[in-house]
């Protein structure tokens, strides 16, 4: 009776119903405290981002400002200014506009004929010579995305002159950069089977590039060149602020001559091109693709 009675009879708290082990109070508490450190570090972060981003604000925006010039009414007469609009030059306006569609156009069917090559030697599956053309093709993707167009319009300003052909190059080149890493990522992602097919039957890397490739890529190609296009009419339209022609060259000489009025009469003429640039994109993709 003694043993049966010492048998029913708790043994401590590690016997009562619910209480944890010690080895799992332990681990509790370790993961509270690491959760603990979690959320310290998480709010650290947060604050010194915070005190970076203010610092931030107060070196570039309120130091680097002067406040004394800026009151209401200098805004009210300055945006009072730019709403006179100049309608005298609104007739002369049609030829750099129409300029700026023919040297977006041309830039962008240049940058394609560019960009074919490159996406070539920048896909990894068909690049010819293995890890080299494929690191040539990227670095050239490379070259032309890190550059901006403005940059490569002066730089073709001062190797060709003045004029819209410095514009067409340098929207070109900017191009190549998008379409052929586009192009050379869809390349990589085709379907394998018509390829490994045609390799079955003795087709020539020529012809499986031609018959296995191209047809899958080629709605990729297409959707991505319309929409360059839309890009280069809106890089056309300050290309000329470097003195490569169409919108942006007319809204340099009214900025010279501090016509505010055909300021605005021609930052109207460039959005109604965007708009119409955007109406015809979004029409030529659901027709070709």
């Amino acid at each position: 009776m003694a043993a049966a009675a010492e048998a029913t009879t708790p043994r401590g708290p590690a016997a009562m119903p619910g209480m944890p082990a010690p080895h799992h109070a332990a681990r509790i508490a370790e993961l509270a405290a690491s959760r603990r450190r979690a959320r310290t570090w998480r709010y650290a972060r947060y604050a010194a981002i915070a005190a970076l981003v203010l610092w931030s604000v107060e070196a570039i925006v309120v130091g680097d400002t002067d406040w004394s010039r800026i009151s209401a009414q200098g805004i009210w007469s300055a945006a009072l200014r730019f709403i006179d609009f100049d309608a005298s030059i609104l007739l002369s306006l049609w030829e750099p506009a129409l300029e700026t569609v023919l040297m977006a156009t041309l830039a962008t069917l240049l940058g394609m004929l560019m960009a074919i090559p490159v996406a070539w030697l920048g896909a990894a599956n068909i690049s010819p010579l293995g890890r080299g053309t494929y690191l040539l093709g990227r670095t050239l993707m490379t070259v032309s995305r890190s550059v901006h167009e403005v940059v490569w319009g002066l730089v073709f300003v001062a190797a060709v002159g003045l004029g819209a052909l410095a514009g067409v190059l340098a929207m070109a080149v900017r191009s190549i950069g998008f379409i052929s890493k586009t192009v050379a990522e869809a390349i990589e992602d085709v379907n394998q089977g018509p390829v490994e097919a045609m390799r079955a039957v003795g087709a020539n890397r020529f012809q499986v590039l031609m018959f296995g490739i191209v047809p899958q890529v080629l709605p990729t190609i297409i959707g991505n060149c319309i929409f360059e296009w839309d890009v280069n009419i809106r890089r056309s339209t300050i290309m000329g602020l470097v003195g490569a022609g169409g919108l942006g060259l007319a809204l340099h000489r009214q900025m010279a001559s501090y016509n505010y009025g055909g300021i605005a009469t021609v930052i109207f003429v460039i959005l109604l091109l965007i708009i119409f640039g955007e109406l015809f994109s979004a029409w030529a993709r659901k027709k070709v693709i």
